[in-house]
């Protein structure tokens, strides 16, 4: 598991439009909100999306980017987007390098079936690439707010 204060793992990803993004392309400009979720256009994942929507402005005006990341293809994600009117680029990370990187990629029991899956993981970024937050394990419901307000406080 990652910790606070520690280097964010760096990244290279196609966005929904099939362009790489880059951990570094942010480095000294933008603090950055990476928030891994399971699938696309669920219940969950769907209700974390459109808050961070939602909020993408005052995220925006905080010097703040957020991307969220699945193992769902670029066109899941154009598809996902285009339903919800989502403000935020999706990554996919359908090769789960990125998922692993950030030790989201993890072995869940359901009605008694394991089977491996992304554990819901938000980690705040700041300018320099050092992770200010780390939160595993999150409640989709007001999560973005909650970010918010920890990125109001940096």
């Amino acid at each position: 598991m990652l910790e606070k204060q520690h280097a964010a793992p760096l990244f290279s990803s196609k966005n929904q439009h099939d362009e790489a993004v880059n951990l570094a392309d942010y480095a000294g400009k933008k603090n950055v909100v990476l928030y891994f979720y399971p699938k696309d256009d669920t219940p969950g994942c769907t209700i974390e999306a459109n808050e961070f929507t939602q909020l993408a402005n005052e995220f925006a005006a905080h010097d703040t980017v957020v991307i969220g990341v699945s193992k769902d293809s670029c066109d899941s994600h154009i598809d996902f987007i285009k339903k919800f009117g989502l403000k935020i680029d999706l990554l996919a990370d359908v090769s789960g390098e990125l998922c692993e990187s950030y030790g989201v990629w993890r072995e869940r029991e359901k009605n008694g079936v394991k089977s491996m899956a992304i554990f819901r993981s938000t980690f705040v970024i700041d300018k320099q690439g050092i992770l200010d937050e780390v939160i595993y394990g999150v409640n989709p419901e007001g999560h973005a707010q909650a970010v918010l307000e920890h990125i109001k406080s940096m």
